[in-house]
């Protein structure tokens, strides 16, 4: 026991020798070269930042702005860490910004993206369209409606005619997806009970699920999930999702778009069902632990902790956790035994590309701003 809490002293050390101060500051003009985790679009630099607190393992960005004349990289924002959580490099770079995560600052979450983006398209992602006399009322729909997080809009001065004054209503997702779920010995996995896996409704509704049936064919898109219930929620959030199935030996859940028809087959191992629209389904299957699975990818740190049950509080208590695993002491490699891996992805609203268009403006939905 005594060999344990040394252990956990030190890796409390590393993780605040890793960790960060909060800093807001952004540099303009500054490059902080190499270290990329990955690259996302991004129509401004706080956008960017927001992006880089939100996902796992960043902990600092560069964004390549408008005014950038080298190449046609506007709007990237790259994603960056270090083990030492500092730019190995900073060098002086016209028409880029950079900055650090907020993680370490106990920034919101769920920001309120109030800027919109004159003759900026954010293309791609469309699930409904409409026309309305300005912009105001394209964003106060994409507010209304659950299923849009973003929304480009043709002035009426746009080229073709044909197309001014129309309201492109965008989707991205909202809900934790976690990335890879896989049968694994030894390893306990499940969610925060914080965790938000749908727009908030005053109205309760029962989902309907179709256990040992499929639903063969229209499949859209094909995600992980931990269990039908999780699937259905997937399903739920997705405005093109009329019905789903769910196969138990390899957590694949298959979104499906068939708004004419569905038909039915028995199938064992496999449970389908409809999602729920406009009201709040039942979610006390988020409080469920999933013995020999893994929810591999995207994790925050690791700490060692005696059981699954300390391990799941632990993800509750932390408003960055949203799902976890832990590793007991039944797995092969004793190494990583009693490690508990926090995890979360990104969920604010995040265009699929951003791109100069003249007489064009784009934003996001106001449901986070007061």
């Amino acid at each position: 026991m005594k060999t344990h809490w040394i252990l956990v002293g030190l890796l409390c050390i590393c993780s605040l020798s890793f960790g960060q101060d909060c800093s807001q500051q952004l540099l303009e003009n500054v490059d902080f070269p190499g270290t990329d985790i990955t690259s996302v679009y991004s129509p401004d630099v706080e956008h960017c930042q927001m992006l880089c607190t939100q996902h796992a393992s960043c902990l600092f960005f560069t964004f390549i702005r408008a005014d950038w004349t080298r190449d046609n990289r506007h709007f990237y924002c790259y994603l960056k860490t270090t083990p030492s959580g500092q730019p190995s490099v900073r060098t002086p770079l016209l028409g880029v910004t950079s900055g650090f995560s907020l993680k370490s600052c106990s920034s919101d979450l769920q920001p309120c993206l109030s800027k919109v983006y004159q003759n900026i398209d954010f293309p791609g992602e469309d699930y409904r369209t409409l026309f309305t006399a300005d912009y105001e009322g394209c964003q106060r729909e994409c507010t209304r409606d659950p299923a849009c997080q973003f929304f480009t809009y043709a002035t009426g001065v746009y080229t073709p005619e044909k197309i001014r004054y129309k309201c492109f209503l965008k989707f991205s997702w909202a809900v934790p997806r976690t990335p890879i779920v896989e049968k694994k010995t030894g390893v306990i996995s499940g969610f925060s009970h914080n965790v938000q896996m749908a727009q908030h409704s005053d109205t309760a509704c029962q989902g309907k699920l179709f256990p040992s049936t499929d639903i063969p064919g229209s499949d859209f898109m094909t995600l992980p999930a931990a269990s039908p219930e999780h699937c259905q929620t997937l399903c739920s959030a997705h405005p093109s999702c009329t019905f789903f199935s769910f196969v138990s030996n390899n957590f694949n859940c298959y979104l499906k778009g068939n708004k004419n028809e569905m038909v039915t087959t028995a199938k064992a191992g496999v449970t389908s069902g409809l999602p729920a629209h406009f009201c709040q389904l039942d979610n006390n299957w988020v409080k469920l632990a999933h013995e020999g699975v893994d929810f591999r990818g995207s994790d925050i740190r690791f700490e060692l902790m005696d059981n699954a049950d300390i391990c799941q509080s632990t993800c509750t208590a932390d408003p960055n956790c949203q799902f976890y695993t832990y590793v007991n002491e039944s797995f092969s490699d004793r190494s990583y035994w009693r490690r508990c891996y926090v995890k979360r992805v990104i969920t604010m609203p995040a265009p699929p590309k951003v791109t100069k268009l003249a007489n064009v403006v784009s934003g996001f939905h106001q449901r986070n701003c007061v």
